[in-house]
């Protein structure tokens, strides 16, 4: 028989002892103002990165990765649980996309543009539209990536870049020497889409390819085929060709050659 004392203590033990443990589990783990739901592992595994998820390479800073992918180094800081000015190291997995879903801002149709069929990387193409800054900081020489009819052009605040026309297959080609900073499908705004960082300020972007035919860390030389040119779903081939310095989109019309030579 369990004497008296022992079973009144134990009933303290347990009055006490739930409360406490119910406490327990309604403290938070974590500050649940971030949404760490999605948060990768420090490091993935060598079987590939995730969409959405970028592998650091050698020169990487956290303000060249955010440029690379259109964000801010704070915010990719907050997703990866970082200080705004954490070191990167080689090899580490960093999230560059939100960790929720946000609603895309509407986008006003574009008008096709009648323009005359660009002989080659680097035919004559219409001046830029007025008023577009362009970049002043990189000293990097673009030519064009396809070859094919200007289908739109850029407008500052609606669009982010222009839309080449041409054939489903074409040669998608690296408009400068650079490193191929993300090679995959993991945007589905660009469907398979390769980004090219050509220096600390200028990058450029290529979407809605076909076969991709390089990967993330590759070094391309200009002029060379990273890409097949994909078509729509009428058939129709394009390419999205998109210019960003320091972060901000610029038009590629200025700073693609206007004539041959």
């Amino acid at each position: 028989m369990i004497p008296a004392w022992l079973r009144k203590g134990a009933q303290v033990l347990v009055c006490v002892g739930v409360p406490m443990a119910l406490a327990a589990c309604a403290m938070p783990p974590w500050n649940e103002s971030l949404d760490y739901r999605s948060a990768p592992p420090p490091y993935a595994a060598t079987s590939g990165v995730p969409a959405g998820f970028y592998r650091v390479n050698p020169g990487d800073s956290m303000q060249s990765i955010a440029v690379a992918f259109g964000q801010r180094p704070e915010d990719v800081a907050r997703w990866n649980r970082l200080p705004p000015n954490a070191m990167v190291v080689v090899g580490q997995i960093l999230r560059v996309a939100p960790p929720y879903p946000v609603a895309p801002a509407p986008v006003a149709a574009v008008p096709v543009v009648p323009a005359p069929v660009v002989p080659g990387p680097v035919g004559a193409v219409p001046p830029p539209v007025g008023g577009t800054p362009t970049p002043e900081t990189s000293s990097v020489k673009l030519t064009w990536p396809v070859r094919g009819p200007l289908l739109s052009t850029f407008t500052p605040g609606k669009t982010k870049g222009i839309v080449i026309g041409g054939r489903a297959g074409d040669p998608v080609r690296a408009a400068a020497a650079g490193r191929v900073v993300y090679a995959g499908t993991g945007i589905e705004a660009y469907g398979p889409l390769i980004i090219i960082k050509h220096d600390d300020t200028l990058i450029t972007a290529y979407g809605h390819n076909g076969a991709l035919l390089v990967k993330e860390g590759d070094a391309v030389a200009q002029g060379q085929a990273i890409a097949e040119m994909g078509a729509d779903a009428n058939g129709t081939g394009s390419l999205q060709f998109e210019v960003r310095s320091g972060g901000k989109p610029v038009d590629p019309l200025g700073m693609l050659p206007r004539s041959g030579g």
